[in-house]
């Protein structure tokens, strides 16, 4: 049985992708089969032969040097840069929750480490027509949990304990946060990190600079957010 975590985030553009690759990076160096996984991907480039790239997919799995299938990673790829659920009622193809899952489950069942990640915000919707599926559907539906993540400077405190108090208002269970853009000795973002951590209770697992190559968090710590 696989291990699993869901990486989300603040909002959209605070590093989930990046901070993604890293952590799929860090379990690949120390042997364990790792996998990613995202539901529905948003704006996103066509191949020459017209066929979407999902970027974000390709992103980690260069990154992280791995050899899961691009194919295997997204089931739902758009081109339009809006929520899946807009992208959907413009493109066509809209999400069914049963197809994420059984990709999912595909996935897990050929790795021992599953890292799935979000699309924007905790609260983005992946469906809302005559279905209405949010990101925490996909979440409650395989019992992940989380690693939030956010930008460290201006706005980190409001973001982070925001989001924080919505998912545990939803039962979804908090394994800790990660500051990404982070400037050690930079008075904001240290305070943000205490703060952070103060206001919510969740410890600040790991503190991701811009431009990073590698994870600082112990291999035994990353392991241990997985269930």
């Amino acid at each position: 049985m696989s291990k699993k975590l869901f990486v989300t985030g603040t909002g959209t553009d605070v590093g989930k992708t990046f901070v993604t690759g890293l952590i799929l990076k860090k379990l690949r160096e120390n042997g364990k089969r790792a996998a990613y996984y995202k539901a529905a991907m948003s704006g996103n480039v066509r191949r020459p032969d017209g066929r979407l790239i999902p970027g974000d997919a390709l992103y980690v799995k260069e990154t992280a040097g791995m050899d899961q299938p691009l194919e295997t990673m997204c089931p739902y790829v758009y081109e339009t840069a809006v929520s899946p659920h807009l992208a959907a009622k413009t493109e066509g193809n809209p999400v069914c929750l049963s197809q994420v899952l059984s990709g999912l489950d595909e996935v897990c069942a050929g790795y021992d480490y599953v890292t799935a990640e979000g699309s924007g915000g905790i609260l983005c919707p992946l469906r809302f027509d005559g279905q209405r599926i949010l990101l925490e559907d996909f979440i409650k539906a395989r019992q992940f949990s989380c690693l939030l993540v956010a930008d460290a400077g201006l706005g980190a405190i409001n973001g982070v304990v925001l989001t924080a108090e919505y998912m545990k208002s939803r039962n979804i269970p908090i394994k800790g946060i990660v500051l990404n853009r982070f400037e050690p000795g930079n008075p904001l973002h240290e305070d943000n990190r205490f703060m952070c951590q103060a206001l919510t209770g969740i410890r600040v697992v790991a503190c991701v600079k811009a431009g990073d190559s590698q994870l600082e968090l112990p291999f035994e710590a990353l392991e241990g957010l997985y269930e």
